[in-house]
């Protein structure tokens, strides 16, 4: 395993989006960092799996970047989560998954809403944190180390003024994630 910090880009039109591609672009020219477009590798969802399981094992960090919809992940981190994690973790367990125990994971999600709405007197009822649990479930089946997410909320809404401070932290904290992990 190499040093790379390995940034999994699961926006379903990174052209258009805001805060997305703000941090993306924050990170970009940072030592060790990896990013990956995957709906603009995958237009049909088909995720080579071979590829992938490859891109994981060459990783020492890994950050699963994405927005939120409809209260959960979008359709191509679920379609490469089974295929490439079964692949993984079901199928060659041993020489493939193995290889990952203690893989430090960090999600980075985007929603358009506010954190107030993300709660038990809010539209969306659940912290986005709890959305994420099923996230953390897998890290954990995996024997991934799981950090804290990065959270950003109205970032469909977010001024520049705004986005150029989401994109400053959001760089801070991979940086923070390369030294801690």
């Amino acid at each position: 395993m190499n040093d790379t910090t390995l940034i999994l880009s699961f926006h379903p039109d990174l052209g258009r989006s805001h805060a997305n591609r703000a941090m993306l672009d924050a990170v970009k020219d940072l030592e060790g960092v990896c990013i990956v477009d995957l709906y603009g590798l995958y237009p049909t969802d088909e995720v080579n799996i071979a590829a992938e399981v490859q891109r994981l094992l060459s990783a020492k960090r890994l950050v699963l970047q994405f927005p939120v919809q409809w209260y959960s992940t979008p359709a191509l981190l679920k379609a490469w989560q089974d295929s490439v994690l079964t692949q993984m973790y079901y199928i060659a367990y041993e020489v493939q998954g193995r290889k990952l125990e203690g893989l430090p994971i960090m999600v980075a999600a985007t929603a358009g809403n506010t954190p107030q709405a993300y709660g038990e007197t809010g539209v969306n009822l659940f912290p986005l944190e709890q959305l994420l649990q099923p996230l953390r479930a897998t890290a954990n089946r995996c024997h991934w180390a799981w950090c804290d997410p990065f959270l950003v909320y109205q970032a469909n809404k977010l001024p520049s003024s705004e986005l150029d401070v989401v994109a400053a932290e959001y760089r801070a904290r991979i940086k923070q994630f390369q030294l801690k992990a």
